[in-house]
């Protein structure tokens, strides 16, 4: 049986490879509208104005792009204790280490796919300069005059060697609950998405057709509304940013999306999920089937195979 839901309160934040740090800080701040808030040696800490913490992502000058590291806050010390003891039990390892702005101490394992996850419950809240101080007091940051101005972290979408693993391991050691899924003719599950909130999703799986490990699909960020994603893709266009797809809606879980690259190669979503909520708490996993999924989006726009193909592992420091 899957531990209550509650251990783990939200994604936190992300560490992103990067062979073009200088083009990738400039995608995030200038058509993103993220902040720059410090740095960890070549390592750029980025915030979006939403975010109550120190940082929403990190760029850290790589070989090739990916993701090094997804870092999840637990909803107390306790909490975050009894993940630690849960994924030692499974056999998982493990480690403890300290050092990242704003941030406590935090726990590292891996998912079954080699994906580094981070867990931690100390965090620093967030205090605006004055430039940056919002006119209301319940929001940390003033919104962004440029750029989409995305409000936050939204989700990870990692490719996986096999989906159903992984997925256990969030489910079982982490406490998500997987909200719909794909699953083929043949009995496997292609892709699963999970949430540990009443957000529909935190984190998702999709199977990688090339049977490497450990590979990024995309990060997203959340708007305010479907027409700030309209208009981000005008602002693709004006400023050279390539669009993969979209604007258009998935089926699953109805968002409604937009994928670009940034100039290090990594898929960028702008998202905005705002219409499902996940409230019920006996919510049935909804399972799409193959033939389903080939009917394409939500209004007919094909999935494209590249989704499954593109990434390059980070390798080995």
């Amino acid at each position: 049986m899957p531990p209550p839901l509650g251990d783990i309160a939200h994604l936190g934040h992300a560490e992103l490879l990067t062979p073009d740090l200088e083009a990738s800080v400039q995608f995030f701040i200038e058509y993103l509208g993220l902040t720059e808030n410090g740095h960890t040696g070549d390592s750029i800490h980025l915030r979006t104005w939403d975010d109550y913490e120190h940082h929403s992502i990190t760029l850290t000058p790589h070989t090739t792009s990916g993701i090094r590291r997804t870092a999840l806050r637990t909803s107390s010390e306790e909490a975050l204790h009894r993940r630690v003891k849960e994924i030692e039990a499974s056999g998982r390892p493990g480690r403890w280490t300290e050092g990242e702005p704003g941030i406590g101490k935090l726990y590292v394992t891996t998912d079954p796919d080699g994906h580094e996850i981070a867990l931690y419950w100390e965090s620093e809240w967030y205090q605006a300069p004055p430039e940056l101080r919002p006119g209301l007091k319940n929001q940390p940051q003033a919104k962004p005059g440029h750029g989409v101005a995305v409000r936050r972290l939204d989700h990870v979408n990692f490719l996986a060697r096999s989906v159903e693993p992984n997925g256990d391991f969030i489910r079982d050691q982490l406490g998500a609950r997987p909200t719909e899924q794909i699953r083929l003719d043949d009995g496997r599950i292609a892709a699963q998405w999970l949430t540990f909130s009443n957000k529909s999703y935190d984190v998702v799986y999709t199977e990688d057709w090339s049977g490497t490990q450990g590979r990024l699909h995309h990060i997203a960020f959340a708007t305010d509304t479907r027409e700030d994603i309209l208009r981000a893709a005008d602002l693709a266009l004006d400023t050279g940013v390539f669009i993969e797809t979209g604007p258009h809606k998935h089926a699953i879980q109805q968002t409604f999306f937009l994928y670009v690259y940034e100039p290090g190669g990594n898929r960028v979503e702008l998202c905005n999920p705002l219409t499902r909520l996940v409230l019920a708490p006996d919510w049935p996993l909804v399972t799409w089937t193959e033939n389903e999924r080939k009917k394409g989006q939500a209004w007919g726009l094909k999935t494209i195979e590249s989704f499954h193909t593109h990434g390059t592992p980070p390798l080995e420091d």
